[in-house]
């Protein structure tokens, strides 16, 4: 899945920075956010970047629930099961998380999930373990109890411009770590932003709330 070049941040910052003096890409790594960014939207938030290359950059939030919306309930607004045949649903369905992942197209679904499921020509898989399947055919296959043995399913997704991530990054807007399944899958929802700053050897209590200066 391409990004779009739709902007999801902050536009008052300068758009012509340089690559991070790393050079690489993060896709298949989290983002978190820091309390000097400035945008509510992405408050406390934990981002798996799905794709992040020279056109831009496109994650999912994993941190943010999606309001009073839950998993069968959708999958009975979308027709995939009747009324009252949630009793029927595998427990990983019953139990899935529904997210809010992002503002960008936020009436569309995208099931982040374990590599173990599959579908040609609409699944794109971002690393060794993790994958991204934005057709409702997987909601199906969770349905029926075909599916992927970890998933979430994010409405909506994160998206940046051509160098805007990295100079948000730049601007201290943005940390990073690398994935493991428990916090992108995990259901300690509300934990993993601290979890994910712990990762790094950040304690969250230690954060300011101003930028730093030289």
């Amino acid at each position: 899945m391409a990004p779009t070049g739709k902007r999801t941040g902050e536009s008052t910052r300068s758009s012509g920075a340089a690559l991070p003096s790393s050079g690489g890409y993060l896709d298949g790594r989290l983002l978190i956010a820091m309390p000097v960014m400035g945008d509510s939207r992405f408050e406390r938030s934990v981002i798996y970047l799905c794709a992040h290359s020279a056109e831009g950059a496109m994650g999912i939030i994993v941190n943010h629930p999606a309001g009073s919306i839950d998993f069968p309930e959708l999958l009975q607004q979308l027709g995939i099961i009747k009324k009252g045949e949630h009793i029927k649903l595998p427990e990983n369905a019953e139990s899935m998380k529904v997210l809010r992942g992002g503002p960008v197209d936020t009436g569309r679904g995208f099931v982040l999930h374990s590599s173990d499921f599959y579908i040609e020509n609409a699944t794109l898989r971002i690393d060794d373990g993790v994958c991204l399947t934005a057709t409702v055919d997987i909601l199906r296959a969770i349905a029926n109890g075909s599916g992927p043995k970890h998933a979430i399913l994010a409405l909506g997704y994160a998206g940046w411009a051509p160098g805007q991530l990295e100079t948000e990054i730049q601007s201290n807007g943005w940390l990073h770590c690398d994935a493991d399944a428990d916090l992108i899958f995990g259901d300690d929802v509300d934990d993993k932003y601290n979890r994910a700053l712990q990762k790094i050897g950040i304690d969250p209590g230690m954060l300011s709330n101003e930028a730093g200066h030289a």
